[in-house]
């Protein structure tokens, strides 16, 4: 939704593309936003969520590669794509 202003989702903090997801559910469930901007709505949602649910996929592989070793935790580097 360029046009209202919003940058391209891929460039958000999770932090930030949650906070959007939770304005445009409001914004949806109010019932007072006509049906095309629903619509607009409703596909930005969608991408802001599976952007989210990357962001967590990453975080978790991230904390996967911590392992106990035997000096303690160590992290190993990771390349998530």
């Amino acid at each position: 939704m360029a046009e209202d202003g919003l940058g391209p989702v891929v460039e958000l903090s999770f932090e930030a593309a949650l906070a959007e997801l939770e304005k445009v559910v409001a914004r949806l469930e109010s019932g007072e936003v006509p049906l095309e901007e629903s619509i607009a709505l409703y596909a930005r949602g969608a991408e802001l969520k599976a952007h989210c649910e990357d962001k967590l996929k990453a975080a978790e592989a991230r904390v996967a590669e911590i392992t106990q070793g035997p000096d303690g935790v160590r992290a190993r580097p990771v390349d998530v794509a």
